[in-house]
């Protein structure tokens, strides 16, 4: 049986912390910018832990 590939959009996306969680950027702040406002593109920055309920979808295209 060959090996799984890792799906390679995902694994741009998300990275797996040292215990195991999933980490992604905070969407919305690409573009148009100039219109949002400093209090919302601070929000946006950082990263956040993925929902327990998409983990494993994201964990089995990850080859988790």
């Amino acid at each position: 049986m060959p090996k799984n590939k890792t799906h390679s959009g995902t694994s741009k996306r998300f990275k797996v912390t040292g215990s195991g969680k999933l980490v992604r950027e905070k969407a919305g702040k690409r573009h148009i910018l100039e219109k949002k406002s400093s209090r919302v593109t601070r929000r946006l920055s950082g990263t956040a832990e993925v929902t327990p309920h998409d983990a494993p979808r994201i964990k089995k295209l990850l080859g988790l």
